[in-house]
């Protein structure tokens, strides 16, 4: 399925039921008297999360959404029937905002979250609202309100507990397939992965959702590569993975590049919980991989060293994310 994280559609609520001007048959009664009924309510445009959709692709397919108006009031006082409202359902993470405001008016992050996004018109009154006692048969009625209207972007960033990120063939996606059940594109050439990769990671009583993006590469937090495309997905995440290339003659400059590109995209990402993960160490001596652990120690960073494509060192990283208390998080 082709994975969709940005779309545009427009929206309008239902325009509210007019009301009726009518007159009942009654003696000694002016014209019978006034009985016309209200409008009815046009019906909201709701936005609901569900757990069940992890792109935004019908929304390449279909732009326009309209919910039912209301019905238009009738005599004997019979008021019209309100629209139906109108649910849109987006996966979760989806940000909602108003085209050219910045300022998300719903940001969908669990479940079932409703939102409504476009109010209905209100019903329009019947005649029998306006008797007063100088003033026993009137003629008027009001025509409904008109429903909000709204040209709307979508913005999915999904949501994960850790964000994997590294450069191209560093060998994220196999490490994903090792710590959870994905089963991502693999192979040795760039940009195998062309879409966030999502699996979910079980460890002991703890549950972690794991999103693995699209390689960075010097230059992607200014357009460069597919990594300005997706490094909004791991702007939600608590923890991120840094998957360095222990085989690479370039492990430092991969390491600042990452630094530079994540606080070039979002100042203060690089400063998020992490674990710098070092893979391929089947690929070095054990003095090679035991001198980058001491080097990026002395940086601060914690440090895991493993063979993703062997599966050495994977369990350890397991319990060392757990360790790092991610079970208060999104998904726990």
């Amino acid at each position: 399925m082709k994975f969709v994280d940005e779309a545009t559609i427009y929206v309008k609520a239902g325009d509210g039921g007019q009301g009726c001007a009518s007159f009942r048959r009654e003696k000694f009664v002016p014209k019978g008297g006034p009985d016309g009924g209200d409008g009815g309510k046009g019906g909201d445009v709701v936005i609901s999360g569900t757990k069940d959709l992890a792109s935004l692709l019908d929304f390449k397919y279909r732009r326009i959404f309209r919910a039912n108006k209301g019905k238009n009031g009738s005599g004997s006082n019979k008021r019209g029937r309100d629209g139906k409202d109108l649910y849109i359902h987006v996966p979760l993470g989806t940000m909602v905002f108003q085209e050219g405001d910045p300022v998300p008016l719903c940001d969908v992050t669990r479940d079932d979250n409703i939102h409504i996004i476009a109010k209905g018109g209100r019903g329009g009154k019947g005649n029998a609202r306006f008797v007063t006692s100088t003033h026993r048969a009137p003629l008027e009625f009001e025509p409904g309100g008109i429903g909000e209207e709204k040209n709307l972007r979508l913005v999915l960033k999904l949501l994960a507990d850790v964000g994997i990120v590294g450069l191209p063939n560093a060998g994220k996606s196999t490490l994903i397939s090792r710590l959870t059940e994905a089963k991502p594109r693999i192979g040795d050439y760039p940009f195998t992965t062309l879409t966030p990769t999502l699996g979910v990671l079980q460890k002991g009583d703890n549950t972690f959702v794991i999103a693995d993006i699209p390689g960075i590469i010097e230059g992607a937090s200014q357009g460069k590569g597919l990594g300005l495309t997706f490094l909004k997905h791991i702007e939600r995440t608590a923890m991120l993975l840094l998957v360095l290339d222990l085989s690479t003659a370039s492990l430092e400059g991969d390491y600042e590049t990452l630094r530079l590109e994540l606080n070039t995209f979002k100042p203060g990402l690089f400063d998020r919980e992490r674990i710098v993960v070092l893979n391929k160490m089947d690929k070095v001596t054990p003095e090679e991989a035991k001198r980058w652990e001491i080097f990026l120690a002395q940086k601060g960073e914690t440090v895991a060293t493993v063979s993703a494509l062997e599966g050495r060192g994977i369990e350890e990283l397991k319990t060392l994310i757990k360790e790092k208390g991610l079970d208060k998080v999104i998904s726990a």
